[in-house]
Order: structure tokens, then C-alpha cells, then sequence
């Protein structure tokens, strides 16, 4: 048996059904923490390198869209993917 033909018999049990329950509820509170913590440390990071470097909100700006970019690339890769593999 390969890993999606053990999920899809333990789902069918109730207790199966119970832990694939808990795993999702733990990854819907987990991830928009990880979602906020990229932008949050891309932000606070350009802000420090804007005071070192007396600039107005540069790196900021640039660290904070990377920070979001991160924070979505790591969101999708921790999603499961559907039944074809996408």
C-alpha cells in the first residue's frame, strides 16, 4: 500500500475521519501565523536596515512585498494537494 491508498482507508474509519479533522483544523490555525510572522520579519527587517541606512521606507517596501511573497509560497506548499496531484 503507497501513502494515498492508507489515507483513504484510515478516513473511512471514524477515528481516521477524527484525525484527518485535527490535522486540518491544526493547519487552518497555522497557517496564517506563518503567513504574517514572513511579512512581519521581511517589515522589521527593513525597517532596521532603513534606520542603518537613512533611508525613507526603501527596504521596507522591498523586504515586505518579499516577506508576502515568501509568506504565500510557504502557505501553498503546505496545503495538501487534491486527488490528481496538483
Amino acid at each position: 500500500m503507497d501513502h494515498s491508498e492508507n489515507q483513504k482507508n484510515a478516513s473511512n474509519s471514524p477515528a481516521g475521519k477524527a484525525k484527518t479533522a485535527a490535522t486540518q483544523f491544526a493547519l487552518a490555525m497555522e497557517l496564517p501565523f506563518v503567513f504574517v510572522g514572513a511579512i512581519g520579519i521581511g517589515i522589521l527587517f527593513g525597517y532596521y536596515l532603513d534606520k542603518w541606512l537613512h533611508t525613507k521606507m526603501l527596504f521596507i517596501f522591498i523586504l515586505g512585498a518579499l516577506g508576502f511573497v515568501a509568506g504565500l509560497r510557504d502557505v501553498l506548499r503546505r496545503l495538501p494537494a487534491d486527488d490528481n496531484g496538483k
